[in-house]
């Protein structure tokens, strides 16, 4: 805060255009916030500690296409105790233990083409298609341009005559 040292704190507030509350949080400690958090630790006991390697695990080796809200009822009629609360927790957990330890994905690498962004350029020389024009030979090329995601192609040709059709 720059303007804190010549200024009051209101009117440093003012000029840097944030609230009088955050220049007092930015003096009582002046380090990012990303830097001042401190990881999450857990709120409550875990409730599949005991049953999530030594029975859930088996389960998904067995049957690696088993729905997790399958493994949530056999839960509950193995360990009823356990209460509809979990039913989540089990979810989050079969799915990053499918992450790590379930059947190789196939590795998809999306290309997003943006309409109009793209576009093949092709010349074709036509001096040896024998087109000839009041009996004079014509040497010419044809250009086109058939952009990306796009049903057109641009072809300036200018082909009027029948003989000069523009081979699209």
């Amino acid at each position: 805060m720059k303007f804190r040292q010549t200024h009051t704190t209101a009117r440093a507030a003012a000029k840097a255009s944030i609230s009088t509350a955050t220049v007092y949080r930015i003096e009582k400690d002046s380090r990012l916030l990303s830097q001042r958090k401190v990881p999450r630790q857990r709120r409550r006991p875990d409730p599949l500690a005991d049953i999530f390697d030594a029975e859930i695990v088996p389960l998904l080796r067995a049957a690696p296409s088993i729905r997790p809200v399958t493994i949530f009822e056999e839960m509950l009629r193995r360990h009823p105790e356990l209460g509809n609360a979990i039913r989540r927790t089990i979810e989050r957990r079969v799915r990053s233990w499918r992450a790590v330890h379930g059947e190789e994905q196939e590795v998809i690498f999306r290309q997003a083409h943006e309409p109009g962004r793209l576009g093949l350029s092709d010349f074709t020389d036509m001096g040896s298609a024998g087109v000839t024009i009041a009996g004079q030979p014509l040497d010419h090329r044809l250009y086109q341009f058939p952009a990306r995601l796009f049903r057109l192609r641009a072809c300036p040709c200018r082909a009027r005559r029948r003989e000069l059709r523009c081979a699209r």
